[in-house]
């Protein structure tokens, strides 16, 4: 391993990218540099949620600790389920969880009920309306083949007669921005059957 700053962190974090952690438990006393140092080095590349787990819990340590970008500190002994109220709260805050239902996760995109909007590798993408609700049909329904049918269906809510290349400008404007985020083949489509999200 390299001890430099602007190597080893990117390299740990890689691999981490296709489902980047929604939050990170940080301890003070760690192999090659200590929690402070790695707290820094996530801050410069993510907003993701950092809480501190450590004996030394001194006012000096939690002052330091929030001064470089986490947002909890938890000394030694700690009671596991206030570690699990902490965590729950803070993701709950983070991520804008009103409930578990308003979130939909699959393959490393986070769609959002709430206000129709999709994330990926913490980057946040603006949907229509249309696109919003072929991504929640097909996410809800994930594994699954969605007929072409039955996209029609719950984007019109209607038996009457809709151009069949109305669906496909609005499935190619969602497969453009699922691509531009590094989800390139995040929808598959299924010959004479319809589409779906593996």
């Amino acid at each position: 391993m390299k001890r430099c700053a602007s190597g080893i962190l990117p390299m740990f974090w890689r691999p981490l990218h296709p489902l980047p952690p929604q939050l990170v438990l940080l301890d003070l006393s760690l192999p090659f540099f200590n929690g402070f140092y790695w707290c820094a080095q996530i801050r410069r590349l993510s907003s993701v949620p950092i809480i501190f787990l450590s004996s030394a819990g001194d006012k000096m340590n939690i002052v330091m600790a929030m001064n470089m970008g986490a947002d909890d500190f938890i000394a030694k002994p700690f009671d596991l389920t206030v570690l699990c109220a902490k965590v729950q709260a803070l993701i709950r805050r983070t991520y804008s969880f009103g409930a578990s239902a308003q979130l939909l996760e699959r393959g490393g995109a986070i769609l959002n009920l709430a206000d129709a909007t999709l994330t990926v590798q913490e980057q946040k993408i603006e949907l229509t309306k249309n696109e919003f609700r072929i991504l929640q049909l097909l996410m809800e329904n994930g594994g699954s083949i969605v007929s072409r049918d039955t996209i029609m269906r719950h984007l019109w809510e209607s038996d009457a007669f809709i151009d069949d290349n109305t669906l496909t400008v609005n499935m190619t404007r969602l497969r453009r921005k699922l691509a531009d985020a590094g989800l390139s083949d995040y929808i598959v489509t299924k010959k004479n059957a319809g589409y779906m999200i593996p």
